[in-house]
């Protein structure tokens, strides 16, 4: 991946987003995972084929997503750059909500939460709906922007796409439920190694982004540090606790996932209850934390052409 090239793509995916026409690689991925598994699910009996049928789809999308992204035509590099990354969509999905709650539609701003996260919305406050928009952008600044770019800029396009390929397959294997436990278990240690060192660049990039929003940036590196890992995963804490810091509110506490109650552990406990406006700034801080990763990925791209 060249820095013009990366820059291009970067550009792209501001100006259209994520459109529903466009053939998008993680719909390709999504499809093949369903497919996969039904056909697997027939020959996997007890916990250990289970893992092995698991690994095995884990394996083969992946090394699929790998594969997509090895031919290095300019066009086609480009435009499968274009669809790892999610800045504007992410962006335009969050401000939907925010001005739903801006606007006092709640029933709105509950339909248009639904679209980005997976807990149950219909019956969520004000608070509530701030709470899950910020955690969502926290979290995705991650796997949808920082941990593209960082992949990119490491190993170019076929790494980004195996990245890609990795994060669907957690996303709709990689469950804690029973019926994924073994199944899904290689997609979910996949998934919490591909964004290690991704997920930690991002609570960088919020404290760096308080820092230029006049927010409190060291408050934001404290609750890092001391709640960082209080999450299951181990890097959504990373940049939830950042989050939370910066913005100085409480994250975590109850969420319902189909009708199942659920208590995440608190970050930033002393932190007051979210509000439309903490909403509003977590949308800038993302902002900017893509700005700055894209600028780093492209002076590490320009140094490494220069060496």
């Amino acid at each position: 991946m060249t820095a013009p090239r990366l820059a291009f793509a970067y550009a792209i995916d501001l100006v259209l987003g994520d459109p529903e026409w466009f053939p998008h690689p993680v719909r390709w991925f999504g499809s093949l995972i369903h497919l996969g598994e039904r056909w697997l699910r027939r020959c996997a009996r007890g916990p250990r084929t289970e893992l092995l049928a698991g690994t095995a789809l884990t394996g083969s999308v992946v090394s699929i997503g790998w594969a997509l992204g090895r031919p290095q035509n300019a066009t086609w590099q480009v435009l499968l750059a274009w669809t790892a990354l999610a800045t504007r969509s992410l962006l335009e999905e969050a401000r939907a909500v925010i001005r739903a709650l801006e606007a006092h539609d709640l029933t709105l701003a509950r339909r248009r939460l639904a679209r980005i996260v997976g807990r149950d919305t219909m019956h969520l406050d004000e608070s509530e709906i701030a709470r899950a928009v910020i955690e969502t952008l926290a979290e995705s600044a991650c796997d949808g922007i920082v941990a593209p770019l960082f992949w990119l800029v490491a190993g170019g396009v076929p790494c980004a796409m195996a990245y890609k390929a990795i994060n669907t397959l957690d996303s709709m294997i990689g469950h804690p439920e029973p019926c994924y436990r073994y199944f899904g278990r290689v997609a979910a240690r996949l998934d919490d190694a591909a964004n290690l060192i991704p997920a930690r660049l991002t609570a960088l990039g919020i404290i760096a982004a308080a820092k230029l929003q006049s927010l409190d940036a060291g408050r934001a590196r404290q609750i890092w540090r001391r709640d960082g890992n209080k999450h299951a995963s181990p890097n959504a804490g990373q940049c939830e606790a950042a989050m939370a810091g910066a913005l100085g509110v409480r994250l975590g506490g109850p969420a319902s996932y189909d009708g199942h109650q659920h208590d995440a552990p608190l970050l930033c406990a002393e932190g007051r209850l979210p509000a439309v406006s903490d909403a509003r700034a977590a949308l800038s801080i993302v902002a900017i934390v893509s700005g700055l990763a894209l600028g780093a990925g492209l002076l590490v791209l320009a140094r490494r052409r220069q060496r």
